[in-house]
């Protein structure tokens, strides 16, 4: 049984330095879920200690040692899936069935794809033919400090957490506050999974305590950190001190462009898209932009699915959306919502206050606005909320022009017949990631983004890439 007050430093669960209780809501009936500790200098500091002791031993390691480390911890974590779908739809509102499938699934998958990559990654290649005596080595960064959000807590974790103890690097985990359950619960299962000492460390804390501190902390050689822009701009400022390497995987305003000889499908299941996890999703098709011709019958079919969709509790099974996160975000939305009113869209469905019926809780209702101009304040701002934004295009060039009209670069999204076109467009958007007519990317594709979207990339052989340094050896082969 996990006492959520401690933090796990160096193989064990350890008191923290201070007391500093902090309380986790559930989201859905706003009630103490549990109670954990934020963390204090002295506790950073222990966690950074431990992984730098750890650092060479685990590095030296086999690589044949460390994917089996991996792969017990797959064992568990299949084991134990269903505390995990458990804790995060407490700790951040996931409706169960979805916490089951695409909560869980999501570092389930990623677990698997990095061990996989892993078993023919190459961490030492000759330069070429021109030059026998030069091998370029691929080595681990060092000590990484893990900076994660509560929208998809095992998604983020493990994209960081796995690759990271793959190539040798040694970590310390800080889950966002709000949503550290499900992170916790991860710590007890590496520890089942029997990692050395030190390896894996994880400390509680908020952004301007814990997180600042691993920022800027000289024996952190690298921070990860996936949230928001303006969060990232405060790390990466903080760690400019000490030169460390800074990856980021930040929010976005991904549009999706419907054009006329689209699937009548793509309307329904945009909305459908932007509303899944209750819109808390970096990655999610918020702006919808369509051909004038279909416009009319866009904006009618975006109310008829807005209006289907369902919220309901989280521990409620079935195929609703529940709450958004937390007090903070429901207010955000909320002003958003009217802030779009005020500056003039059309409010199709939705808008302020909660749905009917449930009176407790962060819940939110799927609201929809047309008639949307690309200067609206809707139409910039990440909402992170089941708000979706409507505009017309009357050309391919226009809807490349307002899809490209953000600071954001993450997803953007293309429906239409024409291959061709679709091709053409997806090579024009200025973002990390393209998804054409609904095509899943495949397992280990890229994720990251342009611009204030971030500078890093996660999954698959670049997310394995991003934890490790490049050393050139001369006469390695003399």
């Amino acid at each position: 049984m996990i006492d959520y007050r401690n933090f796990y430093i160096n193989g064990a669960w350890v008191a923290p330095s201070t007391a500093n209780d902090y309380s986790v809501i559930n989201p859905s009936n706003e009630q103490v879920a549990e109670t954990i500790s934020l963390g204090t200098e002295a506790d950073t500091d222990a966690a950074v200690a431990a992984a730098k002791e750890a650092f060479w031993p685990w590095a030296e390691t086999a690589v044949e040692d460390r994917i089996a480390a991996l792969e017990r911890l797959l064992a568990v974590y299949k084991e134990r899936s269903e505390e995990m779908a458990q804790a995060i739809s407490t700790e951040m509102g996931a409706p169960i069935d979805m916490s089951r499938s695409m909560q869980v699934g999501a570092g389930l998958g990623h677990l698997q794809n990095t061990i996989d990559v892993l078993k023919t990654f190459e961490f030492s290649r000759p330069l070429g033919e021109h030059a026998p005596g030069t091998q370029v080595l691929l080595e681990p960064v060092g000590v990484a400090a893990l900076i994660t959000p509560w929208n998809w807590p095992m998604n983020q974790v493990v994209l960081k957490v796995a690759p990271a103890l793959g190539v040798g690097c040694t970590t310390v985990l800080k889950p966002s506050e709000v949503a550290p359950l499900s992170s916790m619960l991860l710590a007890d299962m590496i520890d089942q999974a029997e990692f050395p000492a030190g390896v894996f460390n994880l400390v509680n804390g908020d952004g301007p305590g814990v997180g600042t501190q691993l920022s800027g902390h000289p024996d952190v050689d690298m921070v990860s950190f996936t949230g928001s822009s303006r969060a990232g701009t405060a790390i990466s400022k903080n760690a400019a001190d000490s030169i460390k390497r800074v990856a980021l995987e930040l929010g976005g305003k991904g549009a999706n462009i419907i054009f006329a000889d689209a699937s009548e499908k793509a309307v329904a299941s945009g909305v459908t898209r932007c509303f899944r996890n209750s819109g808390q999703s970096c990655n999610a098709p918020t702006r919808m932009l369509v051909e004038r011709e279909r416009y009319d019958e866009a904006v009618a079919a975006a109310k008829a699915a807005a209006e289907k969709t369902e919220v309901n509790q989280s521990e409620t099974e079935g195929r609703h959306i529940g709450p958004v996160v937390s007090e903070v975000q429901f207010n955000k939305i909320q002003g958003l919502i009217e802030k779009g009113i005020e500056e003039g869209a059309t409010l199709i469905t939705g808008g302020p206050g909660r749905p009917d019926g449930l009176e407790e809780g962060y819940f939110v209702r799927p609201t929809v606005f047309a008639d949307v101009d690309p200067s609206m304040t809707i139409a910039k701002e990440e909402i992170f909320g089941p708000v979706l934004s409507i505009m017309p295009f009357d050309s391919e060039a226009e809807a490349i022009e307002i899809a490209n009209d953000t600071t954001y670069g993450l997803t953007n999204y293309v429906q239409t017949a024409d291959q061709e076109k679709a091709q053409r467009v997806a090579r024009k958007l200025r973002s990390g990631m393209v998804e054409i007519n609904s095509q899943p990317f495949g397992a280990g594709s890229p994720f990251g983004g342009y611009g204030q979207s971030g500078n890093g990339r996660e999954g698959g052989q670049w997310g394995i890439e991003e934890f490790l340094e490049v050393k050139s050896v001369a006469g390695y082969n003399a």
